[in-house]
């Protein structure tokens, strides 16, 4: 055999084995513990300790693994593991560790219901190591120490995504977090007087998101988060109709992206915050909370207000006009602002939006508007941003009403540098036995006042 065969034939046997051989030394297998670890975490767990059948050198080495990732749904050996053996196997990897910090734990439970000492148990254990990303999520409720979380310095990034109630002390600080998301959570304070604010203290924090939590309504909450970023709230279904009213104050120098849902039970306050560029407004009123109705308008100017200098805004109102007229009276001025989304307004509101937008460059309307009449938009003086900024109107959820109709012709007429109109017509229209052809044909002989608008038309599935 000629030497090039032979190498060949080395080649081949160190694919077949698996091992990395220089010199016929197995160069994985001589790494330090704490490599083989490092190089392991990049593995599911699961996977990771699979590689103690490997040879005697490995062991142990998975228990130098410092990113933990759990999944009760995951297969073991083409198998779903039963509850009993995937618990055995949790404690088991915990006990075992050898490792006394941790960088990454993931926990997604979704196929079983698990004691709530159990899992509050494996969050306290990871807690203790050190843990900087923890990951939880959980769709039945659990009880967890908020204590030892709350005292966690080390985490930088934390996300939970349970039903859980977590106490909150009066001052909390984590001094490391960066990133905070939080689902489906019940916050209340230590205090049992409800007679403190809260403060919470997050010296690094840049993003915070909060998604169908239940703030406290007694009590004022403080964020102190100077390099904040990006912060987004939803609140929905609130349980109280009392009528006392509290805030969510966020400090921070460095937002820029601010996202609400909601229906204002609690006004938001955003101090010494730079120029918002990109805000998300989404008010959905609950019918059966009257008590919140008399002030929604005032309510509602009092958050706008606060992101006025906004470059671009969704603004989306859900049963809002019916309990609140005057939301859109006494704007404040959109001196920014350049791209524009909406989905419930009056055509009277609508040109108030735009006589306050002179910069604007793209227009959504995802419902068209309600009670526009000729005579409104006959008077009406032309808005600035259609005399020079105005290149992109989209109008979703044409129903070919006449005060639609009305309003393409009017922005066709006077838009002098439109460049694009599409029009998405309702699903409904296919069954219905309007001619749209003939809708087409009209608006399309509607006359324009810019040389370059291309009129489209669109069906709005394909939006």
């Amino acid at each position: 055999m000629d030497s090039s065969a032979a190498t060949m034939d080395d080649t081949t046997k160190q694919f077949t084995t698996g091992e990395t051989v220089v010199g016929e030394e197995d160069i994985i297998s001589n790494l330090h513990e704490s490599i083989l670890g490092h190089v392991l975490s990049f593995l599911p767990t699961m996977e990771a300790i699979h590689t103690s059948v490997l040879s005697t050198r490995w062991i142990h080495a998975w228990k130098s693994i410092t990113s933990l990732r759990f999944n009760d749904s995951l297969l073991c050996s083409g198998k779903k593991m039963q509850k009993e053996q995937y618990v055995y196997f949790v404690n088991k990897v915990l006990l075992h560790l050898a490792n006394s910090s941790i960088q990454s734990f993931s926990l997604c439970l979704t196929c079983y219901h698990y004691d709530s000492s159990q899992i509050s148990a494996w969050i306290s254990s990871i807690l203790k190591r050190g843990v900087q990303k923890l990951h939880i999520q959980y769709a039945d409720k659990v009880l967890i120490s908020s204590h030892s979380l709350f005292r966690c310095n080390s985490l930088v990034q934390l996300v939970l995504q349970m039903r859980c109630t977590l106490s909150v002390p009066i001052f909390a600080c984590l001094p490391n977090l960066q990133n905070l998301s939080i689902s489906g959570i019940w916050l209340e304070s230590e205090s049992s007087t409800y007679s403190e604010d809260l403060f919470l203290s997050f010296p690094v924090l840049k993003v915070f998101e909060s998604r169908g939590c239940e703030w406290s309504t007694k009590q004022n909450i403080t964020i102190q988060a100077p390099l904040l970023e990006r912060f987004s709230i939803a609140i929905w279904n609130s349980l109280s109709n009392e009528s006392y009213k509290s805030s969510i104050k966020i400090f921070s120098t460095h937002l820029t992206d601010f996202s609400y849902e909601g229906d204002l039970a609690q006004e938001i306050i955003l101090l010494n915050s730079p120029p918002i560029r990109s805000a998300s407004v989404v008010i959905v009123v609950n019918e059966d909370k009257k008590v919140r109705m008399e002030n929604l308008g005032f309510q509602a100017h009092g958050l706008l207000r606060q992101i006025r200098e906004v470059e671009c805004l969704k603004l989306l109102f859900y049963k809002v006009l019916v309990h609140a007229k005057d939301v859109f009276t006494h704007l404040p001025f959109f001196g920014r602002l350049t791209y524009l989304q909406l989905n419930e307004v009056t055509g009277e509101a609508l040109l108030n939006l735009l006589h306050n937008s002179p910069i604007l460059n793209t227009l959504i309307l995802q419902n068209g508007v309600s009670e526009l009449n000729k005579d409104s938009l006959t008077s009406a003086s032309v808005p600035q941003c259609f005399v020079s900024s105005l290149k992109v109107f989209q109008f979703k959820g044409f129903n070919v009403h006449e005060n639609e109709l009305l309003l393409a012709k009017f922005v066709i007429a006077k838009a002098a540098v439109l460049e694009q109109m599409t029009i998405y017509t309702a699903f409904w229209l296919r069954y219905s036995d309007i001619d749209l052809e003939k809708v087409k044909d009209r608006i399309l002989s509607f006359p324009k006042c810019s040389d370059f608008a291309m009129i489209e038309f669109s069906d709005v599935n394909s939006s």
